[in-house]
Formats: structure tokens, sequence, C-alpha cells
């Protein structure tokens, strides 16, 4: 993860990067050469250092609400990816249901039976969702997934139903935040599925 920075972590780390230095410096080495620092500079001083927390505070609000939209994007490209299968499949029952009688009740059943398990979601799928841009191992542990989060609950130990984890992934409760607005209505349900079939696996 540290590695694998991208641009905008890059900017609030430079930035936070540049504040560090700052202060070692007029802590450490001006000092030595200036014992009085600052007393006449002292205006200066301040200045600087309200200067360098704003430009951090700015950086953190400014840069994380692009890290927001970056992955608003990314979970929009993933989105299409998921609804093409599922807008395809009544294009083919509709015509098949036209044409011959017999044929409607076998296929129509085919096509009715489908739904369901997209709804409940996909273990694989919710996998990946897990694994990245909401970053739910770095809060939760689950053997599966290699996480060893301690901030919230142990999915392991608790081992919560699907219908729960939609829940708490939708509306948030506690020190968890609502994923609604960052995930679909089907990663959610993806990641449902996952952690309960893989919890205490």
């Amino acid at each position: 993860m540290p590695l694998a920075l991208t641009g905008w972590e890059t900017g609030l780390l430079s930035t936070a990067v540049a504040f560090m230095i700052f202060a070692l410096v007029v802590a450490l080495v001006v000092p030595r050469s200036r014992p009085e620092f600052p007393s006449k500079y002292l205006g200066w001083f301040i200045a600087a250092c309200i200067v360098f927390f704003v430009a951090q505070m700015t950086a953190v609000i400014l840069l994380a609400e692009v890290g927001e939209e970056h992955e608003e994007v990314a979970a929009g490209e993933t989105e299409p990816t998921e609804t093409t299968p599922t807008e395809t499949t009544p294009t083919e029952t509709t015509p098949t249901e036209t044409t011959p009688t017999e044929t409607t009740p076998t296929e129509t059943g085919g096509t009715e039976t489908e739904p369901p398990p997209a709804a409940a979601g996909d273990p694989v799928a919710g996998k990946e969702v897990f694994l990245g841009a909401p970053a739910c191992g770095s809060c939760h542990t689950l053997a599966d997934a290699g996480a060893s989060g301690t901030i919230g609950p142990n999915l392991d130990e608790s081992q919560p139903s699907a219908d729960l984890v939609v829940d708490r992934v939708t509306n948030g409760q506690g020190l968890m935040p609502s994923f609604a607005d960052s995930l679909s209505e089907q990663q959610i349900q993806d990641v449902a599925a996952y952690v309960s079939s893989a919890a205490g696996g």
C-alpha cells in the first residue's frame, strides 16, 4: 500500500514532508547558529507556521476530495461492466417469448432464476471490493482476505449474515461510515456475499 501511491496521495505526502522539514530545521538547525531565535523574528516565524498549517490542512481537504472523485470514477467504470450482461439477458428473452409458446416457460424460467443470484451478490467480485478502494481490511480482521485490522469487529469471530453486512456497509454504525455514496448497490451485495461466506472459514 505505501509504495503504490496515487497522484493525490503523493501531493498530500509532499505537503506533509515540507511541513516536517520546516519544523525540524526551525527546532534543531537554526537554534545552533542563532540561539536567540526567533526573538525579533517572532512575527515572521508565527506567520510561516500559519502558512504551513493552512497549506497542510488545504492539502488534506482538497486532495482527499480528489481521491474520493477518483474512487467514484473507478466505481463508475466497474458498474457498467456488471450492468451490461443483465440488460442483455431480457433483450434475448423477449423475442423467444413471442415466437414459440412451448419454449417460453423453459427460457423464462431460466431467465428468472438468473437475477436472484446477481441480487444476492457474487462472493468472487465481493472479495475484490473488500480488498479495493474502501480498504475494509484496514479496520476488520478476515483471514480469507489476509486482513488483520483491529478498529472494527473481527469478522471471523462475529461471522455476520449477508443482510447485516449490507445494512452496515449501506448505513454505517459507530466508527464505521456509510459507503452508500462510494459503492454501487451491486458492489455492496457482492461484498456482503463474500464476507458472510468467508468469515470464520
